[in-house]
């Protein structure tokens, strides 16, 4: 799968032996001869992440795409509630093969619904197994011990029932994984999508390691990898070079040119352990090289500029170091007043550093500060002084230091490359020749760390952006679903970060709950459409938080595990007609869940019981907006209204005001405005009722089709083509417009409002102004808030009808 898959995690290993297989995990049924694992508890997230990830869509053309792309197609029909393996493997004809591994239950894999799927049942040796065949594809099944099992070839699962050891050092490797990102993976070096992560051909995956273990985060502008890898031969992997050193910062980006494509850097604290083990390695019995020009080096870094490379010591006594090269004094250029000296040993640094290290045509060197920088060019070299002097080297790159952050300062091998240079990569891993069309990924990196007989790697493939402009409105996500949605996308707050995430239901049924990163975190699929806004309830009283809303005949609470939260969903025989209303009267966490059907409500606490102090039971007809709580001074007030009475109650349902009119109501909201309770008349005249019950009526001229919404001092009224924001008209193109919506962040009221035909998403401040680069593309009402932890507000709408897009407020 993507051949960069990376990490970082703490872990003791032991020696490598076989054991008994106990056919209770998932690990032990994984397939001889595999050479990648994947696994992931969240298949819908997954396969959602692989779509909406704009690096992966640019290596879609390449047959190791295809070939994920083609195992994920199926698994949406595997209803798995624990992890699920993806394995994949060569069979006797050297053909490459699937392997998906879960627990079993009896929902797991329901065919009662599917069109174009056929079965076999075989059965022979003791042995069941199902031949499947569903969009033309055919694969095999059985269930072994309570595990599923499936596969595209037959002779892997029939050697599933006779394998009886399982790889000490690969469980060791598995249990490291978490699922706290979108997949784990764990790559072999004989697999057939990674080949290489370095540019130097001399350096392959083969000889580098044995196994490579890494969390992946798959985010639509980046994939960020987190994991271990370990070699069980000392001496035959490129990685146990570093054994017995200590890593040390990398600085070799202090010195890159930014148009050069890229540096490799690695680091020892001492010259001779490291040399010893690279000997080894080398199978050299002694060391050739008797000089000491690297007794007092910590880094040795190569920068990569076409086909020409340059090799910078790092060096820790620079008196030293010149004095190792006091032969090779002799000046034969200068530029900017830094002296070019020739150097005659050209072939040193490929005999020393051997295979991290081919270049072999080392002929000059200079001097900068503590960096002593070789090459066989002196073009490399002055661009090398000039960037170094002009500041413009890479460390100074906005983009690279966005992917600092993901790494740390110290590591063993740190290699980073720019566009050019990973499609380059890619190709060689691919076996195949494509222009990915890499030029927003300016720089990618991968680094390891080593510890006692393993290393930490961490990894970052990072879209670019360039820097928004100030008041500049930038997408930062645009994030398609399988199915077209129902609901229009809002916010809702993660408890555990603080921030906020995304949550949006599609025409299936499913919600989803979506992080403010673009990770598809879980689905679930509800009974019925969403009436209203979903709201969020503590629930507990701990401070986590959970989602609470109706559809026709359901109240659900869930937690934000996509898991129901008991005594919950609650199921109502006669249907819900109005959103879910929830009241915490005292702000004490102690819930009133309202449910209205047609005149009649009913109020529920959040064991699921009726409460029964409330004694209202039964409005004059049918109630035609979702009942509000409001609290002026010491006193609560329930408000909700008929087509020709508005009802405004106390705690206990009673009546705790009478109006004093018999105005025909329309649809609109009751709102608090100016502590009074205010809505519209059927024939568009704006009514408020203040806590007396006496009525002002104030003239609109509104149509029947108006709009109204407010804060406490702010009234908002859409009709037709024409909205007011306090006492300010504006005339908008006309259109189909959503019901504006009110925002108030930052001691700021913002106005939004979609035109659904035009779509065209406006966003006005308070005194009805368009803000600077509105109006911006969009499909539906939008939620406008400050979802992570810059200072910039985000909003979400639809984009089209299957995609959620995010954008930010620069």
């Amino acid at each position: 799968m993507r051949a960069f898959c990376y990490p970082l995690l703490l872990i003791l290993f032991f020696s490598c032996s076989n054991t008994k297989k106990s056919h209770l995990e998932l690990i032990t049924f994984i397939p001889k001869n595999t050479s990648i694992v994947l696994k992931t508890s969240n298949i819908e997230g997954l396969k959602s992440s692989v779509n909406n990830s704009d690096f992966l869509q640019k290596i879609s053309e390449t047959n190791s795409y295809k070939n994920l792309e083609n195992t994920l197609n199926n698994l949406p029909y595997l209803k798995s509630t624990s992890d699920i393996l993806i394995c994949f493997s060569k069979d006797l004809k050297d053909s490459l093969q699937y392997s998906i591994i879960t627990k079993h239950h009896q929902q797991l894999f329901k065919t009662d619904s599917l069109t174009n799927y056929v079965e076999e049942v075989l059965s022979y040796k003791n042995k069941t197994i199902t031949k499947s065949s569903l969009n033309n594809n055919t694969f095999y099944s059985t269930i072994i011990d309570s595990i599923f099992f499936v596969s595209s070839s037959k002779s892997i699962v029939d050697a599933t029932f006779s394998n009886s050891t399982v790889d000490t050092e690969l469980e060791k490797i598995y249990n490291i994984t978490s699922n706290e990102k979108t997949v784990s993976a764990i790559i072999k070096p004989n697999n057939t999508f990674l080949k290489s992560f370095f540019i130097e051909d001399s350096i392959s995956l083969k000889t580098f390691t044995n196994y490579i273990a890494a969390d992946i985060g798959i985010n639509q502008d980046d994939l960020i990898f987190n994991g271990i890898t370990k070699a069980t031969d000392s001496s035959k992997s490129l990685i146990n070079v570093f054994k017995s050193t200590i890593p040390q910062e990398n600085q070799t980006h202090t010195i890159t040119p930014s148009n050069s494509d890229g540096f490799m850097s690695f680091t020892f604290n001492d010259y001779k352990i490291f040399e010893t083990n690279l000997a080894k390695f080398n199978n050299n019995d002694s060391i050739t090289n008797k000089t000491t020009l690297f007794n007092d080096i910590i880094e040795v870094g190569v920068i990569y500029q076409g086909k020409n490379h340059a090799i910078a010591l790092n060096s820790i006594d620079v008196i030293a170091t010149k004095d190792a090269l006091l032969s090779e004094q002799n000046n034969i250029d200068s530029y900017r007043g830094v002296d070019i000296f020739s150097f005659s040993h050209p072939l040193l640094f490929s005999k020393t550093f051997t295979p991290l290290i081919s270049f072999n045509n080392v002929k000059k060197y200079c001097i900068l500060d503590n960096f002593f920088v070789f090459s066989g060019s002196t073009d490399i070299l002055q661009n090398i002084i000039a960037n170094y002097q002009n500041k413009t080297t890479l460390n100074k790159k906005t983009y690279f230091q966005n992917i600092k952050k993901h790494l740390s300062d110290a590591s063993s091998l740190m290699h980073v490359v720019n566009p050019a240079s990973l499609n380059t990569i890619l190709n060689k891993s691919f076996e195949e020749d494509l222009n990915y069309k890499l030029n927003n990924y300016n720089v990618s990196a991968i680094q390891f760390i080593y510890e006692t007989n393993f290393a930490h790697v961490n990894g970052i493939i990072k879209k670019s952006k360039s820097r928004a402009s100030l008041n500049s409105i930038s997408e930062e996500l645009n994030i398609k679903l399988n199915t077209d949605l129902l609901t229009n996308p809002q916010f809702v707050k993660n408890h555990i970060t603080k921030q906020k995430e995304i949550v949006v239901q599609d025409i299936n049924n499913n919600l989803h709950l979506i992080s403010n990163k673009g990770k598809i975190l879980w689905k679930k699929q509800i009974q019925g459409a969403i009436l209203g806004p979903i709201e969020q309830i503590d629930i507990y009283k701990n401070g986590r938080l959970q989602l609470v809303f109706a559809t026709s005949n359901m109240v659900y609470v869930i937690d934000r595990n996509g898991n129901d939260v008991a005594p919950f969903p609650m199921k109502f025989n006669k249907g819900i007609t109005q959103p879910l209303s929830v009241f915490d009267y005292d702000k004490n966490k102690n819930y009133r869940l309202l449910i209205t059907q047609g005149k009649n409500v009913l109020m529920y606490n959040v064991k699921g019981q009726t409460v029964n102090g409330f004694t209202f039971t039964s409005a004059n007809n049918t109630i035609i907006c979702q009942p509000k709580h409001f609290r002026i001074g010491t006193k609560d007030y329930i408000s909700f209204k008929t087509q020709n009475k508005l009802y405004i109650l106390d705690r206990t349902g009673k009546t705790r005001i009478t109006p004093k009119t018999s105005s025909s109501f329309s649809n609109q909201p009751i709102y608090l405005y100016n502590n009074n309770f205010t809505t519209t008349t059927s024939d568009g005249n704006l009514i408020t009722i203040d806590t007396r019950g006496n009525a002002s009526i104030k003239s609109l001229n509104l149509s029947e089709k108006h709009h109204l919404e407010t804060t406490s001092k702010t009234l908002v009224v859409l009709d037709e083509n024409k909205l007011s924001i306090k006492s300010k008209t504006i005339e908008l193109d006309y259109g189909d417009y959503s019901t504006p919506r009110l925002f108030y962040i930052n001691d700021k009221i913002y106005v939004a409002i979609t035109d659904k035909q035009a779509h065209k998403i406006y966003l006005y401040d308070s005194q009805a102004k368009l803000l600077p680069n509105f109006p911006v593309y969009g499909n539906s009402s939008i939620t406008l808030d400050n979802i992570d932890k810059d200072r910039n507000l985000e909003f979400v709408s639809k984009g089209e009808n299957s995609s959620i897009i995010l954008y930010q407020i620069n």
